[in-house]
């Protein structure tokens, strides 16, 4: 199909009656509610992951399984989910996806096991993805007016980010009150509001002439993305590499790869690559990625820190965040002030650059026993992490021609997903191998008893209670060094790739023609 006729398909599916306004933003209530739950759901197990810990007993690499398989699983299928929606309709998946979310959102909290934890946390990025989908498509169809629509858009996108970070709050005050099974439980009668008010006002949509949605594309992208973190995760577990963890790693490289020529070779790919032929496009892509999986990384790293290095209750440890959570709001509502005054390339540039300062503040003086120093590098760190998610996504908009607007706005979601669930496995892995080697061998603990603290400080914990006073004391000053370490090396590691992640922003997104010097 050529771009004049995927537009004229695209205006003929938006041809119909506009609903009253009430309807509309009643229909915009319906999906930011949804996509702040999404959001909240991204992060909302971070507060009450050593309560979880504790009852599920996890190792190290099934804590990342737990905290991340939400944010890849999402990641992985955000494009399948789009294509299949174009084609059944997009009311018949996003209600579906808030079916299968509720589900979820039971299965998981009545998880009795880490194996079901994991597989409940799969399906709930399953379901998310069935709704953050289509949403965008939707908000086209019923807001038929640009100005109405750019304001749906725009606080359509903020409500994720926003339920990101208050995931952690909201995970310390349930998590405290009715522990962390119910974390997942109000998400329960929620979704039931958001089913039967969404049955009534959202109108179904379809594409007229959907992309084909091929079934190996799915199978080479999931697989492949799911054997490289696996393998990632073992080297984190056991720091070493066997052969069986390379096999994995290299299978899944090799799956990706051959997704990629898959999709370049498809008259209809799942994910058209030639989109990041445009540098602007990948820049923005790079700076999201890396942005958001630093800043979710962030918000996942500090809540343990605080709780099992400051000693912090689960509602202390998520009100302790509210200064990144508020600046990140304000980044993201002055971002666009911010680009009029400083031209896009060098306001993206900047608020990495801060971003990357206040990772590197928090490396070097930290101490999650003194607050009052951390409030000036959190109020920095969100504020400059704001700014870079909006104005980020809105270049990855901005670079695709508006016929291709859809599939950008798929790989601007999809690099949000992605860029969380990598930042907590590649980090996660950084302060788990970090751990393991600053935790000193304690005088008194057997050789299983040193061997089980070494996994994680959940477990060193566990040790404590069979041991007597003195001892027990010794392990615990022990393992929470060995913890600050690691979180020194990870707000460490992040702030050099932030800051690696600006100077390419600097570099690649100058203009090259006249006419974009106002974008830049």
């Amino acid at each position: 199909m050529t771009n004049s006729e995927a537009s004229v398909h695209a205006m003929r599916e938006t041809e119909q009656p506009p609903l009253p306004s009430r309807i509309r933003w009643l229909v915009l209530a319906v999906l930011s509610t949804s996509l702040l739950l999404c959001g909240i759901d991204l992060t909302v197990l971070h507060v009450a992951v050593p309560s979880m810990s504790q009852d599920l007993r996890p190792n190290a690499v099934e804590l990342l399984w737990i905290v991340d398989i939400y944010s890849l699983t999402l990641a992985s299928l955000l494009v399948t989910c789009g294509t299949l929606g174009d084609r059944v309709g997009r009311k018949r998946m996003v209600l579906s996806g808030f079916a299968l979310f509720g589900l979820a959102s039971a299965g998981a909290a009545l998880s009795g096991s880490t194996p079901q934890l994991i597989a409940a946390r799969i399906a709930l990025g399953i379901g998310a993805a069935m709704i953050m989908a289509s949403t965008v498509a939707i908000i086209r169809v019923v807001f038929t007016d640009a100005r109405e629509r750019a304001i749906a858009i725009g606080i359509w996108t903020s409500a994720h980010s926003v339920g990101a970070t208050l995931g952690p709050l909201v995970g310390g005050l349930v998590t405290e009150r009715w522990g962390w099974g119910a974390v997942f439980l109000i998400n329960v009668p929620i979704v039931a509001v958001i089913l039967a008010v969404g049955a009534r006002v959202i109108p179904e949509s379809k594409n007229p002439t959907p992309r084909h949605w091929d079934l190996a594309s799915v199978a080479l992208s999931i697989v492949g993305l799911g054997c490289v973190v696996y393998a990632l995760k073992q080297a984190g577990e056991t720091l070493k590499v066997n052969g069986v963890m390379l096999a994995v790693a290299i299978g899944g490289m090799v799956l990706l790869f051959v997704f990629v020529r898959r999709q370049r070779r498809l008259a209809e790919p799942l994910l058209d690559f030639s989109l990041f032929a445009d540098r602007r496009f990948s820049t923005a892509t790079i700076c999201v990625i890396g942005c958001f999986g630093s800043y979710v990384a962030l918000l996942f790293f500090l809540t343990q820190w605080f709780q099992q290095v400051g000693e912090y209750s689960p509602v202390r440890a998520g009100l302790a965040l509210m200064p990144l959570a508020a600046a990140n709001a304000v980044g993201a509502t002055t971002a666009p002030w911010v680009s009029a005054r400083w031209g896009n390339r060098w306001a993206l540039t900047g608020a990495l650059a801060v971003f990357s300062a206040a990772l590197g503040y928090l490396a070097v003086v930290s101490d999650a026993s003194n607050y009052g120093p951390l409030v000036v590098p959190l109020l920095v760190a969100g504020y400059g992490a704001g700014v870079v998610m909006t104005l980020g996504a809105d270049s990855i908009m901005g670079a695709a021609q508006p016929e291709r607007s859809g599939e950008a706005a798929a790989i601007q979601e999809t690099s949000f997903e992605l860029g969380a669930g990598l930042g907590v496995a590649v980090l996660g892995t950084v302060l788990t191998a970090v751990y393991r080697t600053e935790l000193p061998d304690v005088p008194g603990l057997s050789s299983g008893q040193q061997e089980a603290a070494e996994d994680t400080f959940a477990e060193a914990e566990d040790v404590m209670h069979t041991l007597d006073a003195d001892t027990a004391h010794r392990l615990l000053d022990a393992a929470q060094q060995a913890y600050d370490r690691g979180f020194t090396a990870v707000t460490a590691i992040a702030s050099v790739g932030v800051l690696i992640t600006a100077a390419l922003a600097a570099v690649l997104l100058r203009s090259r023609r006249p006419g974009e010097a106002r974008a830049e």
